[in-house]
């Protein structure tokens, strides 16, 4: 099966016929983790919602007994004291 490539907006975009998004199971709104490999691009869906670990991850954060010394390390932010300005 062939598709074309058509405008969308800035970008580019392909139309996946119903039948090979039915094929794999997904519907209008799924989210696609796209890479490249051998000169193809390989389309996977993404499995849950990528937000869907937010709100436990933000709880987590705030009952922290001090969130600004410990919630954000590796995050590679400055302390105030280290800024060059």
């Amino acid at each position: 099966m062939q598709t074309a490539l058509r405008k969308m907006g800035n970008s580019t975009g392909i139309i996946l016929p119903r039948a090979i998004l039915g094929q794999i199971g997904l519907e209008i709104g799924a989210h696609m983790e796209l890479q490249v490999e051998g000169g193809r691009i390989i389309a996977t869906p993404v499995k849950g919602s990528a937000r869907q670990d937010w709100a436990a991850a933000a709880v987590a954060v705030a009952t922290q007994a001090d969130p600004d010394e410990s919630a954000w390390q590796g995050f590679g932010n400055a302390q105030d004291d280290e800024l060059a300005w």
